[in-house]
């Protein structure tokens, strides 16, 4: 039977059916934001808020961490260092402790010693929540009422009078006897502030300290970096720290003529060396004095 020619041109006979369209894909929920990284002891996505096991055989070398004011660099060092279980405390080296204010020439300003970061929080935050949080300032200090009381100042510290008194203190196991064996500052000033003072003391105690800069700028960000960085250099510190008590028999008495501690003294250069290859934006000082 003859086709119409007609029916040859209908696109209902020469397209074949739309195929059905394909099944919606399964529902994911929607991951939920990270708390806001960058201000000073905020989470940033890592460990710094969860103390982790470390395989050093018990041993731990006792740190002190100095900044200007003992609010931003030094706490996020020694958060750093107590989560992950070393002996830690902290200072600054001013002769007050300035904040930011609601202009560069008004700061807030508080003495060290007897003002307790609760304190300072609940202050700014009767001044102005919504400038103190947008800076950062309340979130550095609910971080540093949790570590401790409030900052001290170095040129204050009784070098070697028990620290019953700081208990409370994150990282204040070890370091009852009041003294450390490396001291960390954060900034070239507070380096040349700590040698100085160190050498006003004349090293009365006959024990020898390693004094560390790590040059950090001061503010949250930069912060949160130097504290990850001051916690590798800890790491490799007390890492070589434990080989050298091994190797001489589990006997650790830091300093010149004292086995273990001897060799140690020598290593820390080059330990310094290979941390600031990784680091090349955090400079590095290094002297050794003595408490």
């Amino acid at each position: 039977m003859a086709t119409d020619p007609r029916l040859a041109r209908d696109p209902r006979r020469t397209n074949p059916p739309a195929q059905p369209p394909p099944p919606p894909p399964p529902f994911e929920p929607v991951p939920q934001p990270k708390p806001l990284g960058g201000y000073d002891g905020g989470s940033d996505g890592d460990s710094s808020q969860q103390q982790r096991p470390r395989d050093d055989g018990g041993f731990k070398l006792k740190f002190c961490t100095v900044c200007a004011s003992n609010q931003n660099r030094s706490m996020e060092a020694h958060l750093r260092l107590s989560l992950a279980s070393y002996p830690v405390i902290s200072f600054g080296t001013g002769s007050l402790v300035r904040l930011p204010g609601p202009s560069i020439s008004q700061p807030n300003v508080y003495p060290f010693n007897s003002t307790s970061y609760d304190t300072m929080y609940t202050e700014l935050n009767g001044k102005d929540p919504r400038l103190y949080r947008a800076n950062g300032l309340l979130t550095m200090l609910e971080r540093n009422r949790r570590v401790k009381f409030g900052p001290e100042r170095w040129q204050d510290w009784a070098i070697g009078k028990p620290r019953l008194d700081h208990r409370d203190d994150q990282g204040s196991s070890g370091v009852e006897g009041g003294v450390v064996d490396v001291v960390i500052t954060c900034e070239e000033r507070c380096w040349d502030a700590v040698m100085d003072n160190l050498a006003e003391r004349e090293g009365k105690l006959n024990k020898p300290v390693h004094v560390i800069n790590v040059d950090i700028k001061d503010n949250h960000e930069e912060a949160l970096v130097g504290g990850k960085a001051i916690l590798e250099l800890a790491d490799m510190l007390n890492a070589a720290a434990r080989e050298e008590r091994d190797r001489s028999g589990g006997e650790w008495r830091n300093g010149a003529g004292s086995g273990g501690g001897s060799s140690f003294d020598d290593r820390v250069p080059d330990i310094i060396a290979e941390w600031q290859e990784k680091w090349p934006n955090l400079p590095a000082l290094w002297s050794l004095a003595w408490f």
